[in-house]
């Protein structure tokens, strides 16, 4: 038995539509991607911003799931995984802006394509460029 514990992963995404077809099939795509690489799922989770959340700069949902994060950071790796960059926001500038709540909750964010801010974003973020 390792003596690493598995980072611990918050689901999240958002849809404006009536139609939630996407996001299952999306979140599903997810909880394959955790079983794969056998990490943990946070339990309360998927955090999703639906409607008019979904496209505003004040996510409920995710300030929610930062707050959770935050709790387990202390005790573990958490990183917040989404199916695609476009699930936390099409706007680059917003995306950031977003990432950067997920970093500064003590996590990082990974898509389901292996694409993550775990080194480049928060090394800016600290100053610490490369």
């Amino acid at each position: 038995m390792s003596d690493i514990m598995a980072p611990l992963v918050f689901l999240y995404d958002r849809c404006a539509s009536r139609n939630q077809r996407d996001l299952r099939s999306r979140l599903l795509g997810c909880h394959t991607y955790v079983d794969r690489m056998g990490w943990a799922l946070a339990g309360r989770g998927p955090w999703r911003d639906l409607g008019p959340d979904a496209l505003s700069t004040h996510r409920p949902a995710l300030a929610a799931m930062a707050a959770a994060m935050r709790e387990e950071a202390g005790r573990r790796e958490v990183l917040c995984l989404v199916h695609n960059w476009g699930r936390l926001a099409t706007d680059d500038t917003h995306r950031l802006v977003l990432q950067q709540r997920i970093i500064e909750a003590g996590g990082w964010t990974m898509t389901t394509f292996g694409e993550s801010d775990r080194h480049t974003l928060r090394a800016v973020l600290v100053g610490r460029q490369s």
